[in-house]
């Protein structure tokens, strides 16, 4: 338990200014996030997405970090897209779950992923489906 003198010391000092915002780029960074340009298979447009993400939230990225930080990791035809889809704005007026499902819709198309979950459905494991296969060692 702190004492009070500890506490009070670790209080900045009365008309201090306040600590100036931590750069969580580099923290980002260090855990080598993915680029992307564009993909062929839209489950490699999601998967970026995801390790994207996993990183932002390793560096406790707040939202305007995260749109910037994100974005700073594309490249070619994606950042040809989020320049002509956010180029005008401030990316400071652009929230991550903003940005989430506009990267989706346009990099993963809702048609091919139902097509790639009818393909993942309906692989066999010898006599068994997915799903049966699933089932019974679950």
């Amino acid at each position: 338990m702190q004492t009070m003198v500890q506490h009070m010391q670790n209080q900045p000092a009365a008309g201090a200014p306040p600590a100036p915002p931590q750069d969580k780029h580099g923290e980002f960074m260090e855990g080598h996030p993915p680029t992307f340009s564009h993909a062929s298979d839209p489950l490699e447009a999601d998967d970026w997405l995801r390790a994207v993400e996993r990183q932002l939230n390793i560096a406790q990225c707040n939202d305007q970090e995260k749109v910037l930080y994100a974005s700073g990791q594309l490249q070619g035809a994606a950042l040809d897209w989020w320049e002509s889809e956010f180029g005008q704005q401030d990316a400071n007026h652009i929230c991550w779950e903003e940005f989430k499902p506009a990267f989706r819709s346009y990099h993963v198309l809702a048609g091919l992923v139902m097509i790639k979950e009818e393909e993942f459905l309906s692989l066999k494991q010898g006599s068994m489906l997915v799903c049966e296969y699933r089932d019974k060692f679950t």
